[in-house]
């Protein structure tokens, strides 16, 4: 097998054959990945997994994988230069697997990857749910709180266990969140011969442990009655626990649309208040990251606590002020100022802090930020609006309309040449 490294021009790296293994071990395989591991003269893998392959037909040195994983990557195929190995790995390799890890170290072309049905292949197999329409959710080395959101009526989801104990915290996650009738099934040792479910209804859940290698199905209904979340930005204000520092749901859905997050990108919450912005980007798409910066301390273990409540507990919350906090920030690809607008230097460090192309929306509803936005406007473009929500309230035996305060905001897209230097005080 030749030799080949994920940094060009050095060869100390060997290339890899990444072998998908099922839970019916050596007998699942095809041919081609039987012949990789009985050639391989190092085999490295959990310990579950290497113990599959028999012996003598796989005489290769058995390697396991140390804890933590990630960083060990590199530094254990590099102490195996030369050698030909095989990486074991359950089901699809770049499913939530090591795989991903792989290509990231080594890049793609050091890779040989045989690939086994994955887990959620065969869960859907056994359950007749088509793939396409079915929403997958790891929870091996990730907090039970990101189910949350991809709860919505009617939806079927496939969870991956951590362990033993996942099933019970799953059921009385959605117990917690409004889902109490959502019907569960358990689907353990997929594809082996001592493959079984069970299953029941998460607010009469009793089952014990089971086996540690399982597969969770939910099929989720919502409880009558529970708070109903939709799938866009501009959730009830009462999704929220607030002290009352909260972006409204009109300005905040019309604050999203503004910043326009996509898959991947990272948002800068500049006074976080509740959170509210930060949650609603990051529950655009499981990719999108914030972090949300909040000077008050007890505010900013709320936003911790509402983040994990709406399904976003990797939401960062830095506690301490603008601009001084934004210093070891990693670069955003758009800021929201929902606060502190007037501070010395915070309107600057934001801009400075965006890349061309970044994007930079600010709320106000203050005279004095609402200068300082309008100056900004003149020289920078975008634009620069104002928000007005009335709602209906009884007047005596009528109804009538009361005004919340007009919101001024400013909008706009950083392009390549743009000074970064504060405009004069007009």
């Amino acid at each position: 097998m030749p030799a080949t490294t994920g940094t060009p021009g050095t060869s100390d790296i060997p290339a890899v054959t990444v072998v998908g293994i099922g839970a019916d071990g050596w007998k699942g395989l095809p041919a081609a990945s039987r012949a990789a591991l009985a050639e391989a003269e190092v085999l490295i893998g959990g310990p579950r997994q290497l113990d599959l392959p028999p012996l003598p037909e796989c005489p290769g040195e058995r390697v396991a994988w140390p804890s933590p994983l990630r960083p060990a990557v590199a530094g254990l195929l590099a102490a195996h230069a030369g050698r030909r190995i095989a990486v074991l790995a359950s089901g699809d390799p770049m499913f939530y697997g090591i795989g991903r890890a792989l290509s990231e170290e080594l890049g793609a072309a050091a890779l040989r990857v045989l690939p086994h049905p994955s887990s959620v292949s065969l869960a859907c197999a056994r359950l007749g749910w088509p793939v396409e329409d079915t929403e997958v959710l790891t929870l091996v080395g990730r907090p039970a709180a990101r189910l949350a959101s991809a709860l919505y009526d009617g939806r079927r989801l496939l969870v991956l266990s951590a362990n033993a104990d996942t099933p019970a915290e799953v059921a009385a996650l959605l117990c917690e969140r409004g889902f109490g009738p959502s019907r569960l099934r358990v689907l353990e040792q997929l594809g082996s011969g001592r493959e079984s479910r069970y299953e029941g209804v998460a607010e009469a859940w009793s089952h014990a442990p089971g086996d540690p290698l399982n597969v969770i199905a939910v099929e989720c209904r919502r409880s009558p009655g529970a708070l109903r979340l939709g799938a866009v930005p501009g959730l009830p204000d009462t999704a929220y626990e607030s002290d009352g520092q909260l972006t409204k749901r009109h300005v905040r859905a019309a604050t999203l649309a503004a910043l326009a997050p996509a898959p991947g990108e990272l948002l800068w919450d500049v006074g976080g208040g509740s959170g509210s912005i930060a949650v609603e980007w990051m529950r655009a798409h499981p990719a999108c990251r914030a972090v949300t910066v909040e000077k008050n301390a007890v505010r900013a273990e709320r936003i911790v606590r509402n983040a994990d409540r709406l399904g976003v507990p990797g939401l960062r919350v830095v506690t301490g002020a603008a601009p001084e906090a934004l210093s070891e920030l990693p670069v955003p690809d758009a800021v929201f100022i929902g606060g502190g607008l007037t501070a010395p230097g915070l309107l600057d460090a934001c801009w400075e802090a965006l890349p061309a192309g970044g994007r930079l929306v600010a709320n106000t509803v203050t005279l004095e930020s609402e200068a300082l936005l309008t100056g900004w406007y003149r020289r920078h473009g975008g634009e620069l609006v104002r928000l007005a929500v009335a709602q209906a309230v009884p007047v005596g035996g009528f109804t009538g309309w009361r005004q919340a305060m007009p919101v001024t905001q400013w909008s706009v897209t950083k392009r390549a040449g743009q000074g970064d230097k504060a405009i004069e005080e007009i």
